[in-house]
Formats: C-alpha cells, structure tokens, sequence
C-alpha cells in the first residue's frame, strides 16, 4: 500500500462515525389551515440564528420558480418574502446558500424539505469553500430540515391557496433550564491552521472570553472544554502515520495538519497540546481559577500560532508561567505521552464524544452544548450568549442577559400589564430572557401577596412602613394618620374617628351626627379625627380619648394658682431674710460685749467702787 493511499485510509477510519444528529422535538406548529394543526419535528442548521428561549409566527410561501433556492430570487430587491418563512426543497446546493438567497429576499426563516425518507440530519455549512466566505457569516435568519412527508404536505396546502398557511416555530424550551445553573461544553481543537473552522473557533476565544468568565465567576455557569481524538486501527500501530499521528501507542491520535507526514507539525503535536489544554483546565478548577483556561487558550492562539510557526511546548510553557498557572502539576496531569497506557484524561475525553441520552454524538467541530443538548446556529458571541441564557430558569437570569442586545425590557410600558404601585414605583412586573412575568415583589423584605396583574398587597410585618401597606394614609396639621396597623398582618382598617373600607377613609362628624358633647350646656366643634367640647377636646387614637388642650378656665385657674405659688414664696424669701439679719445682729453684739464694756456697765461699776470707799474701818475685836 503506498503512503499516501494508507494516509487517505487513515483519516477516512479517524472520521468514519455513525453520528446521531440533534432533533427538536416538536418545534413546529401548525397553527392554519384548521385541519392541519399539528406539531412537527425538525433538525435546526448549524449556521444562522435561532432564536433560542423565543418563537416566531409567520407565514409559508414557496417559490416554483426557484423552488431550490440556489440562485438569487429575481425581485430581491423589493424582498417578495418579507416576514414569511420560506419552504424550500433540498439538493443542488449548499443548504447554506438556500438560506442565504432567502435572507435577502427578506425571508423571516428558511425550512428545507427533505428530499428522502430518513432521519432528520443537521443541516451544516460547507467547509473550505471560497465562495461561502462572503456569506455564511452574514446569515442571521434560523433555519431548519423537516421531513419529506411534512414538507410535502405543506407545499400542498400553500398551493391550494385557499387559506394562508401560518406556521410556528418555537424555540422557548428547546434549551432546557432544570436549575438555576447553565452547565455548558465546547468541543473544539488546539489548533490554529485548519482553515475556516479552526478561525472561527479562535475568533470565538477571543470575543466571548470575557462573558465566559463573568458568568463562571459569578456562579452562573459552569464551563467544560473537550476535545476530539481517534484512535488508529490495531494493523497500523506501528506504521509511520500512527507514529507521526498518535500519543500513547496509537491510542490517541489527530489528523496531520499539513496533510503530509514528511513535513510541517504532527498530528501528535495536536494531540498533545489538546490535552495540555484539558489539564490547564482540570488544575485550575482544583483552585478554584477555572476561568483562566480562557486566558491561556486566547493567550496561546496569539503567542504560539500554528500559522506563525510558533506552535511548540516551550512556548506553550512560557504562557502558562505568565498567568502563575503550575507547570509542573500540570505536566504530572499530561503523563507521558510515549508510553504504553492508557492516558485517564484522554480516555474519558473518547468516552464522552459518543451521545448519550438526547445530546447526540460529537461528530462537528467545533460543537456546543448547553445543558446537555446541542447548540445550533452560528458560532458568535451574541448568538451563543442568547442560547446559554435561554437555559436559565426564568427570575434567574444574570443580569447579563438582560442588556438591551439581547432582549427587550417590556416592564418599561405599562409595567408589562402587570400590578404596579405608581406612588410608591412598586411593581409586579419582573423582566426575563423569554419576557416579563407578572409576580407580587418582595420590598425591604416586606412580601407582597396577590395576583400580579391585578391586584398585589403587602403582608406581614413592617407592612405598614412602606407606602402604608397599600392602606390610606393622611397628613394633616403636622400629623399622619393610616388605616395600616402593625397588628394586622393583612388588610386595612380606618382609625378610630374615621369610616371607610380602610383603602379610602373620611372624617366622622361627631358633632353633627350626635355622637359627642352630650352634657347639659356644652358646645361641640367636630376637629379631623376627633371633636371639640366647650370642657374638653377629645381626639380618638386607637383605643383611648386623649384631652389635647385644655378649657379657659382651666388656663385661668392654673394661672391663679401660680400667681399664689410665686408670692407665698416672695413672701416667704422676705421673712426668711428678716429673720436671719436679726440672728445676725445679736450674734455680733454678744461678741462685742465680751471684749468692750458698755456706758451702763462703766457707770455701775464707778459707783460701786465709791460706796466701798466710805465705808467705816473695822477696827478689829
């Protein structure tokens, strides 16, 4: 066998896979002809835009003239299927170029019959084709392949004419949404020089990096890269292109890049740099950093570019010391790639590309798939974005899948058509990927409890502290009075000296009704949430009377009793100061006494002294 027949024998054995495609269950509708409704499976094409987490009606037309669609409509220009969905038949050309002639005819949607019975495909885009270039990533329309007896049935029907075949496609649960965490994976190569799929996959790197890693951070997503490899047949083990192709003894392998064994990169180099890649991101998960593989897989394409000559793992190396990532736990995660065994990471690789379950073999690179199922459509930041958030259980979208790129806010006008409290800016309407809901909010941890379109009431406590609890509320004269009691955990009751339904309260006119003022002589002035007596002012609040003023004799008697109060203590001051200037004055004198005899004292003495001298002297017995 020559070498170059056994290198064509070699790749047709490494792509020879007996792939199951992707089918929406159910994602058309019929919806007129009456007879006609049903429901209908279909196989989105892998380029275009779908509309992932919406749907869309419109009317079938097809075109006998150019029933193919592989040239461009004649009156394109005037687009003849504006807002229509397009039927066209398969064969003669790429599905790709059907779609794109319909776009610009202005076709809303292109569904290609089959033209054989089997099972449904996944329409795909050509690969190295020149002419594709110029288009196939201007396509912006969905796409989809229906079945030939489906397709029949509808040509039919539109040819008849007897009423307008309106058709649904409905694209809101074809992306599941189980928890309020998007689990996605991408399959994809390490490769940067394999033509038009390897660019659009770097381009990709490149512009969706930063929401991938928002989203990781965040919590919302959890992300898994893989990548496909082959194994080569037992007969050719040994043979120059199994050694040139494969790691680990033929056990994984990926075609040459050049196509030429003899020169250029190996396919081992490929393969080893794929699972240099799954270890990146296995070792940075275990840190908690698993975003980072973004940055290396971006920094990689740039600094170590296949096309560029620098695909090598010494530059591979020097990338992964620039993001502090351990080159040596990840070299022990890599193993040896020359020997004899089984390689774990790999192996479980191989494992995963076989479908199970709904998702569908791998057999597309690069290939999407968002919680469990397969993304189709155009491989673009915008696009993929849409398809990860319509996986989001609705209320738990991050916030940025509600950017204006991707959805319309419709709680702008009219709160939706939800409750709305316009006083207080309290709504009901809560914005989503697929639309709005209407749903009682929760406000400063206050829980609103109603139907959402019509009605919404606060409950529980603290109720009362925003806007009322939705109850009547009033100020008047400096004081607020509501319907709205912490001690009801629902509903509004109007205050003592108020009526009404507790949502609009009116004063009672105590006076004028009888209700006041019944004591013999008193006059009655009805006040805003109580009344007037010519004794006393009663104001009801809750459950007591409180006096607010009191009457004018009141005011004259306290008056008078303060007048007293004032000048029994004057008085009092008055007597108090007498009393102790006379204590004073005849403290000092007593003192002064004692030191400087007085007149009347030094007169007494003189005369006594006198008396003593003219007595007579004893002479003695």
């Amino acid at each position: 066998m020559s070498r170059s027949l056994l290198g064509v024998l070699f790749c047709v054995i490494f792509v020879s896979v007996n792939g199951r495609f992707v089918v929406e269950k159910e994602s058309i509708r019929v919806l007129s002809p009456y007879k006609l409704r049903s429901k209908h499976d279909a196989a989105i094409g892998n380029f275009g835009v779908p509309k992932y987490g919406g749907s869309m009606v419109g009317s079938m037309v097809y075109s006998h003239q150019n029933s193919y669609a592989c040239k461009p409509f004649d009156d394109e220009k005037k687009q003849p299927f504006k807002t229509h969905i397009l039927l066209v038949d398969r064969g003669e050309c790429f599905f790709a170029l059907k779609v794109w002639n319909a776009q610009q005819a202005g076709a809303a949607a292109v569904l290609v019959t089959d033209d054989r019975d089997e099972p449904l495909i996944t329409m795909e885009s050509p690969g190295e084709n020149a002419d594709a270039d110029g288009y196939i990533d201007k396509i912006g329309i969905p796409s989809a392949l229906i079945d030939r007896s489906f397709g029949e049935t509808l040509k039919a029907a539109v040819q008849k004419a007897e009423e307008d075949v309106v058709i649904k496609l409905d694209w809101r649960e074809s992306m599941p949404n189980p928890d309020q965490r998007v689990e996605y994976e991408f399959w994809t190569n390490s490769n940067d020089d394999c033509g038009i799929r390897c660019d659009e996959q770097m381009n990709f790197f490149k512009d969706f990096k930063g929401h991938a890693q928002i989203l990781e951070k965040g919590g919302y997503t959890m992300f898994t890269p893989h990548y496909i490899t082959w194994f080569c047949p037992a007969p050719l083990v040994l043979s120059d292109q199994c050694k040139s192709q494969c790691i680990n003894h033929g056990r994984y392998c990926a075609p040459d890049p050049e196509k030429n064994f003899g020169m250029g990169y190996q396919g081992k180099d490929v393969v080893f740099e794929k699972l240099r890649q799954l270890c990146v991101h296995r070792v940075a998960k275990e840190s908690n950093r698993s975003w980072v593989w973004w940055d290396f897989v971006t920094d990689f394409h740039i600094r170590c570019s296949m096309k560029e000559k620098r695909y090598s793992k010494e530059c591979a190396e020097d990338v992964l010391k620039s993001l502090n990532l351990p080159v040596e736990k990840i070299k022990d995660c890599m193993g040896d790639p020359e020997a004899d065994v089984e390689n774990d990471v790999l192996k479980i690789e191989q494992y995963r590309q076989v479908g199970r379950g709904s998702r569908g073999d791998v057999t597309i690179l690069p290939t999407l798939i968002i919680n469990d199922v397969q993304y189709r459509g155009k491989l673009e930041r915008t696009a993929v974005l849409k398809a990860l958030c319509a996986g989001f259980q609705e209320t738990t979208e991050p916030p940025i899948c509600l950017s204006g790129d991707l959805e319309t806010n419709q709680c702008l006008e009219r709160n939706g058509g939800c409750w709305g409290d316009s006083k207080s800016n309290i709504t009901a309407c809560k914005d989503t990927f697929r639309g709005r809901v209407c749903e009682c909010p929760v406000v400063n941890g206050v829980q609103y409890k109603g139907d959402g379109y019509m009605s919404c009431e606060a409950s529980g406590s603290g109720r009362c502290a925003i806007n009322s609890g939705g109850c009547w509320s009033e100020t008047k004269y400096g004081e607020t009075i509501s319907a709205c009691s912490d001690s009801d955990i629902t509903g509004c009751r109007c205050p003592p000296g108020f009526r009404g339904d507790g949502h609009k309260c009116e004063d009672i006119n105590e006076c004028s009704e009888g209700l006041a003022c019944q004591c013999e002589g008193c006059s009655c002035k009805n006040m805003w949430g109580g009344y007037y007596c010519s004794e006393k002012l009663h104001i009801m609040e809750e459950d007591t009377s409180i006096e607010r003023n009191p009457t004018k004799f009141g005011w004259f008697l306290a008056l008078l009793i303060l007048g007293a109060v004032v000048s029994a203590a004057f008085v009092g001051y008055i007597f108090y100061k007498y009393r102790f200037r006379s204590y004073m004055d005849s403290e000092v004198m007593a003192i002064m006494s004692q030191y400087i005899p007085l007149d009347s004292q030094h007169h007494n003495q003189v005369i006594q002294h006198e008396n003593e001298s003219l007595r007579p002297v004893s002479s003695g017995v």
